[in-house]
C-alpha cells in the first residue's frame, strides 16, 4: 500500500471513530432533559406538596443536576391544588418550556385535569402521588404511570384490615372530590361488615362539629377517614377532644396518618391504625439511604410517604433516561424504559401491572412511641402482598 493510501485509510478510521462516541459521551452531549414539576405548595394539599418538594430536593442533590447522566432542567410551578390552575400550568410547560417528563400534583382531581394535554403531547406523566381509579381502570393510558400507588389498592387494604380486625360496623368520612370518593368506594370493596354513615365534606373543610355529632349518634365500632393534610390534623384533634376516641377506633391510610401530620397533632395520634405501601422504617438499602439523607437535609425529622414517593419518581426518571442513553425524544423507548422500573425503589421490589400501576405490598402500621419516645409510625404487618388494584380489570392495555 502506498503512503497516500495509508494516510487515506487512517483518516477514514479517525473520522469513523470520532463519529461514534461512547454512551457516556453521548449522554453528556445530549440536550438537557426538561422535567415539569407541578406541585401543590398552596391550597388544600399544601402539606403534601411541601413534603413532596422536600423529597424531590433529596433526589436532586444525589443526582447532581442530571438524569441518567444528562443535564436536567426542572420547570417548577404551584398548582394550588386547583384543577383549572393546574391545567394552565401544564399548558405553559408544554407550549413554552417543551417538557419531556412530568410529575408533581398531589390531588386526584388535578391529575385528571392535566392528564389529557400531557397524553396528547406524548409526555410521560409519572405520578408522585395521585393514583385515580379512572387512570388505573377505564381511562388508563400508556403515558400515565401511577408510580406511587393506585387509589383503590390503598383503600382496599384499609377495608381488609377492618374486616380482619373483626369490626362489624364502620362509619366513613372523606372530602367530596375524586380522591375522596375513591377512598370510600375502595374501602367498601374489601370490608365485609356493615357500612354505617358515609359522610362527604367540603374539600379543605376544617370544622367537623356537625359530622362528629352525626358519628356519635350512629355509634359505629370504628371510623374510617380520608382527610389529607390540614383537614386530617383538624379532624383528629376535634375527634379526640369530643371524647369519641374512647368508644370508636380510628382507621385510615398514610394520607391522614403520616409523619407530616404527627407533629401537628401529637398524642391524639397514638394508637391510630393506617395502611401504606411505604414507610420510613422499611428495611431495605435504598430506603435507608433516602431516610438518612432526608433527615440530614431536614433537621433530623422523619420523611412522610409524600417525600418518599417524590424521591422515588426522580430515581425512576434517572434510570429510564440512563437506559435509553438520554434519547428522550424516542417515545416508545422511553415508555419501555420507564415501565422496566430498573432502579432500587425505597419501597423494595415491585413491578408495573398492565395498567401502568405498581403490583406491590401494602403494610399495616400503628402510631406509637419509638425507642426514643418520639411519636411515629411503625410497620406491624403486611395486609396485601404483591397486590394489583381492582380497577385494573377495566384497563384495555394488555402489557
Amino acid at each position: 500500500m502506498s503512503q497516500a493510501s495509508i494516510r487515506t485509510a487512517l483518516l477514514a478510521i479517525a473520522v469513523v471513530t470520532g463519529a461514534s462516541p461512547s454512551l457516556s459521551q453521548a449522554q453528556a452531549q445530549a440536550p438537557a432533559v426538561k422535567v415539569g414539576l407541578a406541585m401543590d405548595l398552596s391550597g388544600p394539599f399544601a402539606v403534601g406538596g411541601a413534603e413532596a418538594k422536600a423529597g424531590f430536593a433529596v433526589a436532586m442533590k444525589q443526582l447532581d443536576g442530571k438524569l441518567g447522566g444528562v443535564p436536567v432542567e426542572f420547570v417548577e410551578a404551584d398548582t394550588a391544588g386547583n384543577p383549572e390552575t393546574a391545567r394552565q400550568v401544564v399548558d405553559r410547560m408544554l407550549l413554552r418550556d417543551k417538557i419531556d417528563l412530568f410529575t408533581g400534583p398531589v390531588g386526584s382531581s388535578v391529575a385528571l385535569a392535566v392528564g389529557p394535554p400531557l397524553f396528547a403531547a406524548k409526555v410521560p406523566y409519572l405520578s408522585s402521588n395521585a393514583g385515580p381509579s379512572d387512570y388505573s381502570g377505564a381511562r388508563c393510558n400508556p403515558y400515565f404511570f401511577g408510580a406511587s400507588y393506585p387509589n383503590d389498592a390503598y383503600y382496599e387494604s384499609a377495608g381488609k384490615f377492618a374486616s380482619d380486625k373483626g369490626f362489624k360496623k364502620v362509619a366513613m368520612i372523606a372530602p367530596s372530590y375524586p380522591g375522596g370518593k375513591d377512598a370510600i368506594n375502595g374501602f367498601k370493596h374489601t370490608f365485609k361488615g356493615t357500612v354505617g354513615d358515609e359522610l362527604y365534606t367540603k374539600l379543605g373543610q376544617l370544622d367537623y362539629s356537625a359530622e362528629l355529632a352525626q358519628i356519635r349518634a350512629s355509634k359505629p365500632e370504628a371510623l374510617y377517614f380520608f382527610l389529607p393534610g390540614a383537614m386530617g390534623v383538624s379532624f383528629i384533634k376535634q375527634f379526640v377532644a369530643a371524647g369519641l376516641s374512647k368508644d370508636v377506633a380510628l382507621i385510615s391510610t398514610a394520607f391522614s396518618a403520616d409523619e407530616d401530620m404527627i407533629p401537628a397533632v401529637g398524642e391524639p395520634m397514638l394508637g391510630l391504625f393506617n395502611t401504606a405501601h411505604w414507610s420510613f422504617d422499611l428495611d431495605n438499602p435504598a430506603n435507608q439511604r433516602f431516610v438518612a439523607a432526608f433527615r440530614q437535609q431536614n433537621n433530623g425529622r422523619n420523611p412522610s410517604f409524600y417525600a418518599g414517593q417524590a424521591y422515588d419518581v426522580l430515581m425512576a426518571m434517572d434510570a429510564a433516561v440512563r437506559d435509553i442513553g438520554g434519547k428522550v425524544a424516542d417515545k416508545p423507548a422511553l415508555l419501555k424504559a420507564i415501565k422496566a422500573a430498573n432502579y432500587r425503589s425505597v419501597r423494595g421490589d415491585f413491578r408495573y401491572g398492565p395498567n401502568n400501576f405498581p403490583i406491590q405490598n401494602y403494610y399495616l402500621r400503628v402510631i406509637a412511641r419509638d425507642a426514643n419516645g418520639r411519636i411515629a409510625n411503625k410497620v406491624i404487618g403486611t395486609v396485601f402482598q404483591n397486590y394489583q388494584d381492582s380497577s385494573a380489570v377495566k384497563c384495555a392495555m394488555k402489557s
